[in-house]
C-alpha cells in the first residue's frame, strides 16, 4: 500500500499567458518600448540605442542600463541633435505597472548622461509618463512600454478555458509518498467458536459476507445433551475467515473469524528525509495497490 500526505492547498492560481520579447541590440544600453519586434520598431532610436522623446528641438534618449548591475535608467538629453550638460536638466519618470503599483524616479547628473536614484523592476512592462525641465520649458511625454505583455480577449479566454481569480495568502501544500501497512486493532477482529462442543450441523456464514451483531451464523448440536443451539455474531462486520464446514466437530479452531472494516490501524514508514515534512493532525490518503 502507499499513502499520499496531502498538506491543506488553498492557494488561488490566476491563469495568465506570456509572449517572451527580447531585444538583440548590442550594446548593454537600450530602450525598452513595445513587447514584439514590430513595435519595437514604430519609435525611433537614439545613438545609445534608447527611445528618444521630442519636443522642437529639445529632446531626450531614455535607456535602461543593466551591464553588470541592476537595471537603471541612463537619460540623454539633447538640444538641436547636440548634447546637453545633465546638470542642466531635470528629470522625472513615472513607471504605472499593472494592478495600479507606481514607481517613480528621480535624476541627478551623473557624466554625460542622467541617472536614476532606483532599480528599474522586472518585468520591464508598464506605462511610462517622463517629465523634463530645461531652463524655462518645460517638456512632457507619455507612451507604452509593453514588454513581454500581450492583452487576451475574454471570447479568446472562454475559448482556451482560461479563467482568473485575484491571488492572495496561501497555504501550499506538499504530497509525500509513504509506505506502510494497514491492520485491524485487535477490539475489531473477533473469533467465533461454539459454547459446548458438539457437530456442526448447518453452517450459514460465508467467506466474505457482512454480517450484523446477532446474526445466526451456525447451528451446532451439543455432544453432552444432544440438543442444538445457535452461534451468533458478536459484531457488526465481515467474515473473513471461515475455519469449519457442516459435519465438523467443533473444537480449538474457530469457526468463523469477524473483522470490522471501519475499525484499522495504520503504521507508515517515514525516511528521515520526509520527517521534517510531516506533522501531525495532516490529512492522509490511504490507497491499496495491493493488487
Amino acid at each position: 500500500m502507499t499513502f499520499s500526505l496531502i498538506g491543506r492547498l488553498t492557494a488561488v492560481i490566476a491563469a495568465f499567458a506570456l509572449i517572451a520579447g527580447c531585444d538583440d541590440a548590442p550594446s548593454s544600453e537600450h530602450g525598452h518600448g513595445g513587447g514584439e519586434a514590430a513595435a519595437e520598431q514604430e519609435y525611433e532610436r537614439g545613438p545609445h540605442r534608447g527611445r528618444m522623446l521630442r519636443n522642437g528641438d529639445f529632446a531626450l534618449e531614455i535607456t535602461i542600463f543593466e551591464d553588470g548591475v541592476d537595471p537603471e535608467f541612463h537619460v540623454y538629453a539633447y538640444r538641436s541633435e547636440e548634447l546637453v550638460a545633465p546638470s542642466d536638466v531635470g528629470l522625472e519618470i513615472e513607471l504605472r505597472r499593472l494592478a495600479g503599483k507606481v514607481d517613480r524616479f528621480e535624476f541627478a547628473p551623473h557624466e554625460d548622461y542622467l541617472r536614476g536614484d532606483g532599480v528599474v523592476t522586472e518585468p520591464h512592462s508598464f506605462d511610462v509618463r517622463v517629465r523634463a525641465s530645461e531652463g524655462t520649458h518645460e517638456h512632457e511625454w507619455t507612451y507604452q512600454s509593453y514588454e513581454g505583455r500581450t492583452i487576451i480577449s475574454e471570447e479568446a479566454a472562454r475559448a482556451g478555458g482560461i479563467e482568473t481569480e485575484i491571488a492572495g495568502p496561501a497555504t501550499v501544500g506538499h504530497l509525500v509518498d509513504l509506505a506502510g501497512r494497514v491492520e485491524i486493532v485487535p477490539e475489531g477482529r473477533s473469533e467465533i467458536r461454539g459454547q459446548y462442543p458438539g457437530r456442526i450441523v448447518e453452517m450459514r456464514g460465508a467467506l466474505g459476507q457482512t454480517v450484523n451483531k446477532g446474526q445466526v451464523l451456525a447451528r451446532i448440536e451439543a455432544s453432552h445433551s444432544l440438543r442444538e443451539y445457535s452461534v451468533q455474531a458478536p459484531m457488526d462486520g465481515v467474515i473473513v475467515a471461515k475455519g469449519a464446514n457442516a459435519g465438523d466437530v467443533t473444537g480449538d479452531r474457530p469457526m468463523f473469524v469477524v473483522a470490522d472494516p471501519t475499525r484499522l490501524h495504520a503504521e507508515l514508514f517515514v525516511y528521515p528525509g520526509d520527517a521534517e515534512r510531516v506533522r501531525a493532525g495532516q490529512a492522509v490518503e490511504v490507497r491499496n495497490f495491493a493488487n
